[in-house]
């Protein structure tokens, strides 16, 4: 492990990824948005001796758009695992979404300070189990419910078939582990996808995103939408909000780049819930192009995980300090004091329709 945290992001990004994920999805597996279709159009001589970040997500207020998206096994990258993201996002005055599969709990989670925290939820066949996890999570002091709805089968993760992938015998699913769920069996291929085959509820459906509401006071964001025709249904079946994801491009093979889906979502919801977009962003002007685009915060995934690697708690404290500062160069340089003058109008995409030439 000692070894593990010298190395560098970059280092552990090229050894762990897919060789299609190596580069950002650019064959099959598409995670972000492709070189060449997105570009700025920067507004100029515009004050911006201040710039104003501060945003408010379901009625908290957090310091920037910028949120920790929800990522398993975190103490298979650093020995303190969530408990360092907890207190990196905490400082950070941002979001952190804790995964179900996570190897700390909702309660050692809460118990390192305050801090705006959502839980990221899987739905189990025993919905007795779900009931437990929601109802923990909520006294914990967590604010809103991730729900994901991509996955009521694992994708084919061939990386984790060829290393027949599980977790370390010294690691379990902490919020798991009372209830005997909290360890995988070693399979054939994927210790991970056994589990999913045996564990997680294929019937999911719509009629789940209600029936969590009557269990529960905290809001429901339904996580994995990616058609603006579920984005309408979800906002029928009471959603709070959106996040609109692809699973980091893990799940199925050919589904666009979150940020090339993004725009068609927004616009089903008409504003009537947030949208959000997790997955893709490495940088600040990603973030910009997120917003531009219609979402309300974005949420970051692998970049935690991999400054959490390197260099623990002080790591991701420094990708939420960069990706803050780039950000922030970035509306300025592109006229922007807030996150409400951030429009449409300061990109232009590829799939945008010919601008009329203006007139002399």
């Amino acid at each position: 492990m000692k070894r593990l945290q010298r190395r560098s992001c970059q280092r552990w990004y090229t050894t762990t990824m897919p060789p299609e994920q190596r580069t950002n999805g650019l064959f099959k597996r598409t995670e972000t948005l492709l070189q060449g279709s997105c570009y700025f159009r920067p507004r100029i001589l515009i004050d911006v001796s201040k710039i104003d970040m501060t945003t408010t997500i379901l009625g908290f207020k957090i310091s920037m758009p910028i949120m920790v998206a929800p990522t398993a096994m975190q103490k298979m990258a650093h020995p303190e695992g969530e408990y360092a993201t907890a207190r990196a996002a905490s400082a950070a005055g941002t979001i952190m979404t804790l995964s179900s599969w996570a190897t700390s709990s909702v309660e050692e989670v809460a118990s390192t300070g305050p801090g705006i925290r959502f839980f990221q939820l899987y739905v189990y066949k025993n919905r007795n189990v779900v009931e437990q996890l929601v109802r923990r999570a909520e006294r914990a002091g967590f604010k809103a419910i991730a729900l994901t709805v991509d996955t009521p089968r694992l994708g084919r993760r061939e990386s984790d078939i060829k290393n027949r992938f599980t977790l370390p015998p010294n690691l379990t699913l902490k919020n798991f582990e009372g209830l005997d769920l909290g360890k995988m069996d070693e399979a054939n291929d994927s210790g991970l996808a056994s589990y999913v085959a045996g564990q997680i509820d294929r019937t999911l459906s719509w009629k789940d995103v209600q029936w969590l509401q009557t269990i529960t006071k905290m809001p429901i964001l339904v996580k994995g939408v990616i058609t603006g025709e579920d984005a309408r249904i979800a906002v029928q079946a009471g959603a709070a909000g959106i996040i609109v994801s692809n699973h980091g491009a893990r799940q199925l093979d050919y589904v666009p780049a979150t940020i090339s889906a993004l725009e068609e979502v927004v616009k089903a919801t008409q504003g009537r819930i947030p949208v959000f977009l997790d997955g893709g962003v490495r940088r600040g002007t990603d973030v910009f192009k997120a917003l531009a685009l219609g979402a309300s915060g974005i949420f970051i995934g692998r970049p935690v995980v991999f400054s959490l690697a390197a260099e623990g708690e002080a790591g991701v404290r420094k990708v939420l300090q960069m990706l803050r500062d780039e950000f922030e160069l970035t509306m300025a340089l592109s006229g922007c004091r807030s996150l409400k003058e951030i429009t449409r109008n300061h990109i232009t995409t590829e799939w945008d329709t010919p601008r009329p030439s203006a007139r002399l």
